[in-house]
């Protein structure tokens, strides 16, 4: 989009000095201040890299939840990364929303990474295609992409302090790498991450923010600190930080950075280089008067159905022993923790309320019709904290209404508010209404079932559960880690009582607020009577030995994969392990779906018939399953990132002793780290439900050309992938693209090769990096 400069220098001579470092910090939790006397309206910002939340984190704000980012790499696909990117632009202009906090484009430098999931890819190439694809889309509905977390931001463990040292190639060939398309995309703005990068906090690290960033690749958007991520003034300012957000409880900028200015700290034209960014910004998404307007853009009608196929084109067909696709069953088991608990995505700030989730229980009994009898079990119970109280149990005691009645207190315990929400897990960021002391949750439940009914206080503070009249009090206290953990995965509490079915109780939960907090997190959880593991294992194990063919789902949670920790194991979570290779003994017909956005180990992968990678696959992730599962749609998904055969050689995300994490190994990260026989799947793995031939490999002018040939009976879908060859030896990725064709059709593609990899000499290029020595 093509600005008016003269017109915004125009607008920014008329702003005071207060006014002008007055734009440069947040003026609310999302929000960027507003000037009417120059026309500039409030700007308003939203995560995330899967979806768009909106201001509030609240289930009456729903938008739609797309599969997690790494799926989205899965697809191989920048042309779907595009739609997908211009469909969130539309959920962000139909929410008012101007900047949406994405996408992240750090690297699986270790799949231990506990934001993994939000992640594209560990190669730079493949992260930086589907990276810039993702922002035109965004900004071709007039919304702000974000690249994030400029840069080093690999890790979680001490995310907020630790040193990435990192050396100048790794830097260069990897790091900065999708950042670098980004900005070449067009991007408008960018986020410094909290970490340090060789010797330096990335929100005072010049020679990235302004000799890297800003001169070497011309960047003319604002940089954006992650959320508090600044901590002093002039050197940031003087660094090349544009914007700090959100300027709450308290600032190291607006007042303070007028005084640097004024002592000569800090000189008035780089502040006038700040604010005239914000400017441009402003004007780019439509929120400064007299500039045009962005085109329209709406969500489509058919916004679900993009959102399935999606999820479908990203299931990776790990291995299948011709047991897929799932030939009517007339006895179909459904088994696992994951069947039942669906995990659609990860923990974090990346988080959305959608409107529904189609779990895996819906998508098959829809897919597999009245035909099938399917029997449901979870096997065993992996997660660390109950799920949250199900609406279906709860109504508003006073109303009758289905929902729960949550009201705000006062120090005199007057109501300030009361709200009847459809969730029992609440997070007021900034907090809620002004004045409030105490948040009460009042429901009336009427148990399904008789026996030990457990309830769970999840938050931090003082807590008071009243279950049927019977009182207990707690105190929760966040531990010392990454302060998002206590937002994300705060401490529990259980309470259990005996109940008897149908009979109403009335349960109340009331939390006095810890002063200062700019967020309050805090829920009611729930487990209703259930058999002991051992039990639940052999009743699963016993319906899969009953059935023609079994489904087991199993894989990681949001107490697993995260934002604010990393994982300290590949294993899956509890006896999940234990749980596959039993039904497996039991029936030779069982198809293991992993339902996570990071590998796992897969100690059993060699005793089952079939393995479907379904990843966190968004809000449509149970049909897209079935649609897989049953042949209705093809496994198009490729791995984006290598999976280990064990932890033996994974890297760690933790840092040394002194805050320093070293990133020794180099360029060695992903498919240039493994030894081949420390792999379970390799980069770019993926099978599907037709064959297809290949014919040789032309290059000229920096374009491969290459035909293939789909030699299967039905209609499939192909990821070309070329990798460079230089001396015998396996390089890295040089180009990709997809293909899709019908029986006996063949299909030319032309590839545009990276770069970099067409001026190294003594080059080869082959299809596949698993044939290279």
């Amino acid at each position: 989009m093509d600005i008016d400069e003269p017109a915004l220098r125009e607008r920014l001579g008329r702003l005071t000095l207060e006014q002008k470092v007055h734009l440069l910090t947040g003026d609310g939790f999302w929000t960027l201040r507003a000037v009417p006397e120059i026309g500039l309206r409030r700007i308003v910002m939203s995560d995330g890299p899967s979806g768009i939340r909106g201001t509030r984190w609240d289930e009456r704000d729903t938008s739609l939840l797309f599969p997690s980012p790494t799926a989205l790499a899965a697809t191989w696909d920048p042309e779907l990364a595009e739609r997908i990117g211009r469909l969130n632009g539309a959920q962000a202009r139909e929410r008012g929303v101007h900047v949406q906090l994405a996408p992240t484009l750090n690297l699986h430098r270790t799949p231990l990474g506990g934001r993994h999931f939000e992640n594209y890819s560990e190669d730079p190439l493949l992260t930086a295609r589907i990276g810039a694809a993702f922002v035109r889309g965004v900004q071709s509905a007039g919304v702000a992409a974000t690249a994030k977390h400029f840069v080093g931001n690999d890790s979680e463990t001490s995310r907020m302090s630790y040193d990435a040292r990192i050396g100048d190639a790794a830097l260069d060939e990897l790091y900065l790498r999708p950042f670098e398309e980004a900005v070449k995309a067009g991007v408008w703005a960018v986020m410094a991450a909290y970490n340090g990068v060789n010797g330096a906090p990335m929100t005072e690290n010049r020679p990235l923010l302004t000799d890297v960033l800003k001169r070497r690749w011309g960047f003319d958007g604002v940089v954006v600190s992650d959320w508090t991520a600044i901590r002093s003034t002039e050197e940031s300012a003087n660094a090349g930080m544009d914007l700090e957000m959100p300027g709450l409880p308290a600032s190291p900028w607006r007042d303070e950075l007028v005084r640097a200015v004024r002592d000569g700290r800090v000189t008035e034209e780089s502040i006038d280089d700040k604010a005239l960014r914000v400017l441009r910004l402003a004007a780019r998404v439509g929120a400064l008067e007299g500039f045009p307007e962005p085109p329209s853009a709406t969500t489509p009608a058919d916004a679900r159905a993009r959102l399935r196929d999606a999820a479908a084109r990203a299931a990776v067909l790990l291995r299948n022993e011709g047991v897929l696709p799932l030939a009517a069953p007339r006895r179909f088991a459904l088994i696992g923790p994951n069947a039942v608990r669906f995990s659609a995505q990860g923990g974090g700030s990346a988080h959305v309320n959608p409107e529904h989730v189609v779990s895996p229980v819906e998508g098959l009994r829809r897919a597999l019709g009245d035909g099938t009898e399917l029997t449901v079990h979870p096997g065993v119970h992996p997660h660390e904290r109950l799920a949250p109280m199900p609406l279906t149990l709860v109504t508003d005691p006073g109303t009758g209404e289905r929902g729960v009645r949550l009201e705000f207190l006062d120090a005199e315990g007057a109501v300030l508010g009361s709200e009847l929400r459809l969730a029992t897990h609440f997070v007021f960021l900034g907090g809620p209404p002004r004045g409030t002391v105490q948040i009460v949750v009042r429901a009336r439940m009427t148990p399904a079932d008789d026996g030990v009914h457990t309830f769970a206080v999840t938050g931090t503070g003082d807590f008071e559960l009243r279950v049927d009249g019977t009182p207990t009090a707690v105190t929760l206290a966040p531990g010392r880690g990454d302060p998002a953990e206590a937002l994300m995965r705060p401490p529990e509490h259980r309470v259990q009582a005996e109940l008897p079915a149908g009979r109403p109780v009335t349960v109340e939960l009331r939390h006095t607020r810890v002063p200062g907090r700019f967020a309050t997190v805090f829920g009611l959880g729930y487990r209703e009577p259930h058999l002991p593991e051992d039990d639940e294992l052999a009743a699963a194990v016993a319906a899969a030995r009953d059935a023609d063919a079994a489904v087991v789902i199993v894989g990681t949670n949001d107490d697993v994969e995260s934002e604010g920790f990393d994982r300290t194991s590949l294993a899956l979570p509890g006896r999940q392990d234990e749980l596959v290779s039993a039904v497996a003994a039991a029936n030779p017909r069982t198809v293991v779906v992993v339902n996570a956005g990071a590998p796992v180990l897969m100690p059993w992968r060699d005793e089952v018939a079939a393995i479907l990678w379904a990843w966190l696959p968004g809000q449509e992730g149970g049909d897209a399953i079935a649609d897989v599962l049953t042949g209705a749609a093809e496994p198009g998904g490729r791995l984006p990132t290598t999976f280990p055969a064990s932890d033996d050689r994974v890297l760690s995300p933790v840092p040394a002793e002194d805050g320093t994490l070293h990133y020794a190994e180099g360029t060695a990260i992903g498919y240039r780290h493994y030894a081949p026989d420390q792999i379970a799947y390799p980069f770019g793995h993926g099978l599907g439900y037709t064959t297809w031939e290949y014919g040789p490999v032309t290059v000229v002018g920096g374009v491969a050309e290459v035909t293939v040939r789909n030699t299967g009976d039905r209609p499939g879908r192909e990821t070309v992938q070329l990798y460079a060859v230089s001396g015998g030896t396996a390089g890295p990725l040089a180009g990709f693209a997809v293909a899709e064709a019908a029986p006996g059709e063949s299909v030319t593609l032309r590839i545009r090769l990276d770069e970099r990899v067409r001026s190294a000499a003594d080059l080869e290029i082959t299809t596949t990096r698993t044939d290279i020595g």
